[in-house]
């Protein structure tokens, strides 16, 4: 049985909207870069955004009420949910995600880069991880890779972690009362997403056959 049919037919009642399901079949072969697929509202620098329209670094993504917007930067792809708020960035060789608010899935190729959330910043290399961020705590998963974890409220709780199948999940929050990184359920992210946006970069995710496993 190929890669790709062992995955639809895993997904079995799961509704994918028909762009997931033409990226899962085009198997590793990478689309462009850009905007593969949006609904709603969705603005890239306060305008409308549209089908193939790059995102480059220094721009600000926005998505509107039951919005969502899948694109391409580089070696990385991202699914962007409704009412979110990113902006692209980079120090030297190093580029950054600032998630302001909302919900984001990415899934990262090589080279140094660094999220920043309301509560927390995570240097990642090469993983995937998903993220619902709002000023008061952050939701993250690593979905599989290795991060450092800093709390911004007190950095000397960092911590670094490394999963190989949503081991891990944490929220992370702002009062220095308590421990500021507990542990979290796996929530709001799926298998056959992150098998979609790798295959939006020509990669497959180290999971790749175990995705009827539950998430």
């Amino acid at each position: 049985m190929s890669h790709r049919r062992s995955i639809l037919q895993a997904l079995g009642a799961v509704s994918l909207s028909s762009y997931m399901v033409q990226v899962m079949s085009m198997g590793t072969r990478p689309l462009v870069p850009g905007i593969r697929s949006l609904k709603g509202l969705v603005q890239v620098n306060g305008s409308p955004a549209k089908e193939g329209q790059l995102v480059l670094t220094g721009d600000t993504i926005a998505t509107g009420k039951a919005s969502e917007v899948v694109y391409v930067m580089g070696n990385n792809a991202y699914l962007m949910r409704e009412d979110s708020l990113v902006q692209f960035a980079s120090e030297g060789v190093t580029g950054i995600l600032r998630v302001v608010t909302g919900k984001v899935l990415a899934v990262f190729g090589p080279g140094s880069k660094r999220i920043v959330m309301p509560t927390m910043t995570a240097g990642i290399r090469g993983t995937a991880c998903y993220i619902e961020a709002t000023d008061t705590q952050t939701y993250f998963c690593l979905c599989y890779g290795t991060a450092d974890l800093t709390p911004t409220a007190d950095p000397s709780q960092a911590r670094t972690v490394a999963t190989t199948y949503h081991d891990s999940p944490f929220y992370v929050g702002k009062d220095t009362a308590a421990p500021l990184l507990t542990a979290a359920p796996v929530i709001n992210h799926r298998d056959y997403e992150l098998s979609m946006l790798e295959a939006l970069v020509g990669r497959r995710p180290p999971f790749a056959g175990k995705e009827s496993s539950g998430y």
